[in-house]
């Protein structure tokens, strides 16, 4: 890495529209648009997205197929580097991420290259909508990008728990809505509930009114409310481990270490001997 780089250290993971327009020719950009049964992110992407900005899509390279490991297992390895390569990820260039998605998708990104090694990534704050309300420019089309070398790396960044460490984690925090977290409603998964002991902080609690991420005062202190503040260990999960790293980055921003449970609630019920809660 560039020791000369610029960076704002006060902002930890996250990077704004005005930095993010300082820095570009100096870090490798990465646009991970995605929504759930939305129009497709490539789409989105050759339409106007940040100049010099890759493509990535999230359930291609962000997630191996659908299964008993949820419905956004870890992608494979191999699989990972090769589509960050394909991106021009580089292991000594600084990575910027970004969706229109207030984060979500964009986080998933976040904490699989960290997961896997990579030692300078953040979010673009607010994503592609706060870039444009920022008044800073687009292109249109598809982007060539020159390969990275990114390899994969067993010194992890950022820690990952299985269904048999869950029930051991001291506070275990569940990203849904909270209709979705209480069993009211279920409108992806095939059973209601949530994982037993789990408390529910769910996305919407880390941003503002604009779709940006609270300071990190404020995000300790939704924190705090769980007990994540000073719990021995924490994770988090959501419904198929892509939205439950917005958490993880929120916690980040806050200065609090926590673990993904990348099955999830998906994977969780999987297994029918796994209890539930409701309520």
């Amino acid at each position: 890495m560039d020791e000369d780089f610029p960076r704002d250290l006060s902002r930890g993971p996250l990077t704004s529209p005005d930095e993010l327009a300082r820095d570009l020719g100096r870090v490798t950009v990465l646009d991970v648009r995605y929504l759930m049964s939305g129009p497709p992110g490539r789409e989105q992407h050759e339409a106007g997205h940040v100049p010099g900005a890759a493509y990535v899509d999230l359930d291609e390279d962000l997630a191996d197929p659908p299964g008993a490991g949820g419905r956004h297992p870890l992608p494979d390895p191999a699989r990972f580097e090769a589509a960050m390569r394909r991106a021009g990820v580089r292991g000594d260039r600084p990575v910027v991420v970004y969706d229109d998605w207030q984060g979500r998708a964009a986080a998933r990104a976040w904490w699989l290259l960290r997961h896997h090694g990579h030692r300078d990534v953040r979010v673009l704050d607010g994503g592609w909508t706060a870039w444009r309300e920022d008044g800073h420019p687009a292109e249109a089309g598809p982007v060539d990008v020159e390969p990275g070398d990114f390899t994969v790396s067993d010194r992890s960044l950022a820690a990952a728990v299985g269904p048999q460490e869950v029930p051991l984690v001291e506070v275990l925090i569940d990203a849904r809505a909270p209709e979705r977290f209480r069993g009211d409603t279920e409108p992806v998964d095939p059973v209601a509930g949530h994982i037993p002991g789990a408390v529910n902080v769910p996305t919407t609690a880390n941003l503002d009114e604009r779709g940006r991420f609270l300071p990190p005062e404020r995000l300790r202190e939704v924190y705090s409310r769980v007990g994540a503040d000073t719990a021995s260990s924490v994770a988090a999960y959501c419904g198929s481990g892509v939205t439950a790293a917005h958490d993880l980055l929120a916690m980040e921003v806050a200065g609090i270490s926590a673990a993904l449970y990348p099955g999830s609630w998906s994977g969780w019920i999987a297994d029918p001997a796994r209890p539930v809660a409701t309520g």
